[in-house]
């Protein structure tokens, strides 16, 4: 099959199972760079929860084709059919355990509700498998927690509850474009009402986060000096009253107030010295299947973009995740003694320290405020906006000849 982008509204509703696997490729490229493979501080079994796109994708590929660590993904993706594409994160997860495994490198991926207990159980289990396989204890050196889900079944009580991105206690417009016409409009939310505020709290929160860590901890797969981290994104002031100030930021919000509970959990159980330690990781802007749609967003990282990029401090996933693991979490030092790790005032890891700079905060402001539709393509890295964009679905990516016939299922 041929298969083009069928984008609508800034939503990509389709996939390339090449794009994808290329895509995979690069950063397992780009790891393999990075790392020393014999590094002493090195996980040996991560579990990876949401791991087939975006930051999830990107830490487990650091962990194993860095560190040659076994991990264990869970994410929920739609398969392809004979006549259908699957999701990208179907084609994602197929070409990391493909390549994981040319490695010699233990993988397990689950496709499944990571919300539901049964999930959770099955996840139990492949880990117990896949530590035998790779010759290791039963013992998770590191989970992250990258799950993005527009909706979430309680598994106690069976009510779905479904998030929205809207501001609180009023309304919200502000300036945005759309990346594949260069077109500035304004788009706004109205304000969220208090079920909807829950809702978004219960479905991007930290609830689950907790859940997964007591079921790991009470099977005893916890290792010693096991580090969870969860992520998040604060951004700058103009984007608070739809981010920070809205649903989504009252969601990161409970995501902190977790992080504190699991750390509490680890000293009562483990005692006062414990190594176990739980983080979230405050991470950069980037494009991803969601900050598409957000007011204000692809307007901003568009100019962001173009700041960072003249200033050669521009990131994508692979290096944010990257720098987690060398530069924060498994750094000699850090390693050994959790409180070592770098944190800021509140006790998270910041690995939006560059997009947060004066330097480049003051000119991304001043640059959104010179952009109009005659100098939106030349002025800004909006073409860099929606390469990304097409990029997280296959598309748009270097080497792939998009006019020949696709496998819809590759291997």
């Amino acid at each position: 099959m041929i298969i083009k982008p069928m984008v609508r509204n800034n939503i990509c509703i389709n996939s390339h199972p090449i794009g994808c696997e290329m895509a995979v490729k690069r950063q397992i490229a780009y790891v393999k760079n990075c790392f020393s493979r014999n590094s002493e501080v090195a996980p040996a079994l991560a579990l990876v929860i949401g791991c087939s796109t975006g930051y999830g994708l990107a830490s487990r590929i650091a962990a194993a084709f860095g560190y040659g660590t076994a991990t264990i993904g869970v994410s929920l993706e739609k398969p392809a059919s004979e006549s259908k594409p699957g999701t990208p994160g179907f084609y994602n997860n197929l070409a990391f355990d493909k390549h994981v495994a040319e490695m010699g490198i233990v993988s397990s991926t689950l496709n499944g509700d990571a919300f539901s207990d049964e999930i959770k159980a099955q996840t139990i289990q492949a880990v117990k498998d896949a530590a035998a396989k790779a010759g290791v204890k039963p013992h998770i050196d590191l989970v992250i927690y990258s799950l993005a889900s527009p909706a979430r079944v309680d598994p106690k009580t069976g009510v779905m509850y479904k998030s929205v991105i809207k501001p609180i206690g009023g309304p919200y417009a502000g300036r945005t474009v759309d990346m594949m016409t260069g077109k500035i409009f304004t788009a706004g939310a109205e304000s969220a009402t208090q079920e909807e505020i829950a809702a978004t709290i219960k479905v991007m929160g930290g609830e689950d986060w907790e859940l997964w860590i007591d079921a790991l901890e009470n099977a005893g797969l916890l290792s010693p000096s096991a580090r969870t981290a969860a992520y998040t994104y604060i951004g700058p002031e103009l984007s608070w009253a739809i981010y920070k100030n809205g649903t989504i930021g009252r969601a990161k919000e409970d995501l902190e107030r977790a992080c504190k509970a699991i750390n509490s959990r680890f000293r009562e159980k483990n005692g006062a010295q414990t190594m176990k330690r739980a983080f979230v990781s405050v991470n950069k802007a980037l494009v991803t299947r969601a900050s598409a749609v957000i007011p204000v967003i692809p307007f901003y990282v568009s100019c962001l973009f173009k700041v960072m990029k003249d200033k050669g401090l521009h990131e994508g996933c692979i290096e944010q995740i990257t720098r987690l693991y060398l530069d924060r979490l498994y750094t000699p030092e850090a390693a050994s003694d959790p409180d070592k790790t770098p944190v800021d005032e509140a006790g998270r890891i910041r690995l939006d320290d560059l997009e947060m700079r004066d330097d480049v905060q003051r000119e991304t402001l001043a640059l959104m405020n010179a952009i109009t539709e005659e100098n939106v393509w030349t002025d800004t890295d909006v073409a860099g906006f929606k390469h990304d964009f097409l990029e997280a679905h296959g598309f748009d990516v270097e080497g792939v000849d998009y006019d020949a016939d696709a496998p819809l299922l590759l291997y």
